[in-house]
């Protein structure tokens, strides 16, 4: 008898932990993001049976040519439904569908799976969220971000609500060893001139200043091995600065005071 009780016990719980799990409206620390890497897996094997016309976007600030190592992106989700409860899971993988690079939660997010992926902390009427992702250090190729969305009926149970999957793609702007330039450049932080020391390079030599948004604020082309940049009438703010020459490039970033 007393297995019997247990039995039934445990086929009673079941269900109940995946309840509880699944329609957390603090957020879901399982893989539940749709991408690859989490095993194409989302929320929608349970909350399902809703139609909100729901669509879902996601939009950063990384250019369209590609993103830089270590550098802080903004990613937004902005969502679109007739739902005024949502929640989400979103992360990043590269082709391989490892994940890469980590995140830093905003308003109404948290990060899980060792800053891996991001979710909400409290479900959000308009369905946007906004953080930060940090690319990696090392070149691990282009970067798909993946989210799963959930436009809920706010019953607090799962049926009814409608399961939103997006990706957007951008390639990584590293370059092999044999194509970079390494070099001095000083004082960082800066104020009105910028020195940049290079190898015996090219006589020809092209500077670009890109903002914190990857846009490009400021080019100048150089003739000498040793550089003097005049950048008083950059805003104040973090910059990076591409060095161009004999189809080879370098990168740093710097802070104009």
């Amino acid at each position: 008898m007393n297995k019997n009780y247990l039995f039934k016990f445990t086929l009673l719980a079941i269900p109940l932990a995946a309840f509880l799990l699944m329609s957390n409206s603090g957020g879901v620390s399982a893989s539940r993001s749709g991408s690859p890497g989490d095993g194409n897996i989302s929320c929608a094997s349970c909350h399902n049976g809703g139609n909100f016309s729901a669509s879902v976007a996601i939009t950063t600030d990384i250019p369209d040519s590609g993103y830089l190592l270590n550098t802080d992106y903004t990613i937004t989700i902005n969502t679109t439904s007739t739902s005024n409860t949502h929640g989400f899971q979103l992360t990043a993988e590269n082709t391989s569908d490892d994940k890469i690079g980590t995140f830093t939660s905003g308003s109404g997010s948290r990060t899980v799976n060792n800053d891996k992926a991001v979710t909400h902390s409290s479900t959000s009427t308009s369905g946007d969220w906004t953080f930060t992702w940090r690319s990696p250090s090392t070149d691990l190729g282009s970067v798909t971000f993946y989210t799963a969305v959930n436009a809920a009926n706010g019953q607090n149970n799962t049926s009814g609500d409608q399961i939103v999957l997006a990706n957007e793609s951008f390639s990584s702007l590293s370059i092999s060893e044999s194509q970079k330039i390494d070099f001095a450049m000083y004082p960082n932080p800066v104020n009105d001139i910028l020195n940049i020391d290079l190898p015996e390079i090219a006589e020809k030599v092209t500077v670009e200043f890109y903002d914190q948004i990857g846009k490009l604020a400021y080019t100048q082309n150089l003739d000498t091995n040793s550089k003097t940049i005049n950048i008083r009438g950059l805003a104040t703010g973090i910059y990076i600065l591409k060095v161009i020459a004999d189809n080879k490039i370098g990168t740093q970033k710097f802070i104009k005071q």
